[in-house]
């Protein structure tokens, strides 16, 4: 069943939902990059849930005016006039009032979305509102989507999509460095703007599917998971739209190939599951990457300690230094040091006192700050320079690279 519905053979419903939730995935995955290098991931939150009172109001609308209340397009749009409505209102109070941002954000959040419970409230009580389905905003709903509500999704995904791609430059600059950006004259309040716009189409277009409450996870976990892997801003939104596209494709999967798992959810922890999967194997970020670096440097300490401990004749009792020691052919196993272990722990004292030259002279200063007990001096100073290191405490004077 999972392969016939990855591979689009499930029937025509199926392939509908998993090729709009792929370019739903591609759009949020993009467009919340921004957002995230912005550190306004919670912006997103706020967006999403003010759309509640609009697809209400416009589902009040169209039946008062002898309308489909399910029309998907009245209902997005009156989700877009809300969530622009609730923007602008957080905009106005970080901009004029003394609260912070994340208070904005609450107090925005909080209402809106209050309102639109209510509202909700109100239309169950009435003649057409039980049957309306409106709760399957709050979560996703795939069930019965047709033909028209697919082509919203898809083309509101790839005009979102285009619009990123145009205004990528100044929003990238903008994330990293508002203030370099109003110095080199862009608009920076009308750039968040549109940064905001764009996670409010996304947010819209995503309802159907997603659902306001969860959107936010689409919006932001593709771009932390991005994070993981690289450091260069375009290919954390291009990785970051591909592990979107590549969560709403297997989360569709999965949904249509088990009965009654809700679709929204499966995609966002399909999303997860890619976000825990970078966050313990990323070559560099990765919790395992970080386990391995503190392992070598472990034993980079331990080795360098038995090499002066050996160079000062002194006896080693920690039994893990005496294994690395070993393994490294430094010592035998009666402890005695080997030609080799003789010659490391020589070069290692000797290295000892020439760091000590460095760091009291304030010539070096520079290179004294790069000490950290383990660095080979080689690494740091010309060989000339080791050499009249050398010279000063009375050692060789030929220095071999």
């Amino acid at each position: 069943m999972l392969w016939e519905a990855l591979s689009l053979q499930l029937g025509y419903n199926a392939t509908l939902v998993a090729i709009g939730a792929t370019l739903l995935g591609v759009s949020a995955g993009v467009t919340g990059t921004f957002l995230f290098l912005r550190k306004r991931a919670l912006v997103s939150d706020a967006i999403s849930h003010a759309t509640l009172p609009g697809v209400c109001l416009a589902f009040m609308a169209l039946v008062a005016f002898g309308g489909d209340g399910r029309n998907l397009i009245g209902l997005l749009a009156g989700s877009a006039v809300s969530a622009w409505v609730g923007l602008l209102c957080m905009n106005w109070l970080t901009r004029h009032t003394r609260l912070a941002e994340d208070a904005a954000i609450g107090a925005v959040l909080s209402v809106f979305f209050g309102f639109g419970i209510v509202l909700l409230t109100v239309i169950q009580t009435m003649g057409v509102g039980r049957q309306a389905g409106l709760e399957g905003f709050l979560l996703g709903s795939t069930a019965g989507m047709l033909w028209a509500d697919a082509m919203v999704i898809a083309i509101g995904g790839a005009a979102t999509l285009v619009l990123v791609m145009i205004i990528r430059r100044p929003m990238t600059m903008v994330a990293f460095d508002p203030e370099y950006a109003a110095a080199r004259g862009l608009p920076v309040h009308r750039i968040d703007l549109a940064m905001m716009g764009l996670v409010m189409a996304v947010t819209v277009v995503g309802l159907k599917i997603v659902g306001l409450i969860l959107i936010v996870a689409l919006l932001i976990i593709p771009a932390v998971t991005a994070r993981f892997w690289t450091d260069r801003s375009d290919r954390v939104v291009l990785l970051a739209g591909l592990a979107g596209g590549l969560a709403g494709y297997l989360g569709a999967g999965l949904s249509a190939s088990a009965p009654n798992l809700p679709t929204g959810p499966i995609i966002v922890l399909v999303s997860f599951g890619f976000f825990a999967l970078s966050l313990l194997f990323a070559p560099v970020r990765g919790v395992l990457a970080a386990v391995l670096r503190h392992l070598r440097f472990q034993r980079r300490v331990h080795i360098r300690q038995g090499l002066l401990a050996l160079a000062q004749g002194q006896k080693i009792y920690e039994p893990l230094t005496i294994r690395l020691l070993r393994r490294a052919g430094v010592v035998r196993a009666d402890g005695v040091a080997t030609d080799e272990g003789k010659a490391r722990a020589a070069k290692a004292l000797r290295d000892e006192k020439r760091w000590e030259i460095v760091r009291s002279d304030l010539a070096h200063e520079a290179t004294a700050a790069l000490y950290d007990g383990l660095r080979d001096i080689e690494t740091v100073l010309t060989l000339d320079q080791i050499a009249e290191i050398d010279r000063r405490i009375g050692g060789p004077q030929e220095i071999t690279p």
